[in-house]
């Protein structure tokens, strides 16, 4: 796994900072990189956790930046998510959004299961129930169970969000998590056909802004 280049990143920032482009996400990061962690700071992390973070995540977190620019909306300092609005704020392990990080990620491949969600010809015919029935969709569709082993690290809006998986056979990997659209959760894909990893996903982010100066 290719490490990220800690000074081609920073001196590509500037190079995007300075130049008049249009990039999605770019007014809220503006191609700044948040100051690094200690590895004591992220030790703690770990250990809190009961996990061990990928290596090139790591990496990123203690020789790149604890967040900052990067794809979309830039990416999560560690153990924060979006809010409403831009606003970030701090997540825990069974809020809703995220599950157990000690415990495995369940998933091996996409899963987006809506047998149960009521149909909105409901609404009109019985509201009390289609609010009955919609209920008891939500809590099984947003268990967080179903993201043990995962943290949010960047949003694309909407809740739409990049998971980093953490423990279990996905370590290592990026997943999306389009709940909030209907389209389930399901692995990331880089340019290669392989499951992106962290490294590689944040360089392709990178290539494609530089490829916009060219």
């Amino acid at each position: 796994m290719a490490k990220l280049d800690p000074e081609q990143i920073q001196k590509s920032m500037r190079r995007l900072s300075d130049a008049p482009i249009t990039l999605f996400g770019a007014d809220s990061h503006r191609f700044v990189l948040n100051p690094p962690l200690t590895d004591d700071e992220i030790l703690a992390f770990e250990q809190l956790h009961q996990i061990t973070l990928p290596a090139d995540y790591r990496y990123f977190l203690s020789r790149i930046g604890n967040g900052g620019a990067g794809p979309y909306y830039g990416v999560f300092p560690l153990g924060q998510m979006d809010g409403s609005g831009v606003k970030l704020h701090s997540w825990r392990e069974g809020d809703g959004f995220v599950g157990v990080l000690s415990k495995p990620f369940p998933l091996r491949d996409a899963w987006n299961d809506l047998s149960g969600q009521p149909s909105a010809e409901l609404i009109d015919a019985h509201l009390e129930e289609y609010e009955r029935q919609l209920a008891v969709f939500e809590k099984f569709y947003w268990d967080p169970a179903r993201v043990n082993g995962a943290f949010p690290i960047c949003t694309l809006g909407c809740a739409l969000r990049i998971l980093l998986i953490v423990s279990g056979e996905q370590a290592g990997h990026l997943w999306f998590d389009r709940r909030a659209d209907d389209n389930g959760i399901s692995p990331l894909i880089s340019n290669n056909n392989l499951r992106a990893t962290f490294s590689a996903w944040y360089q392709e982010w990178l290539d494609d802004a530089l490829h916009t100066l060219r």
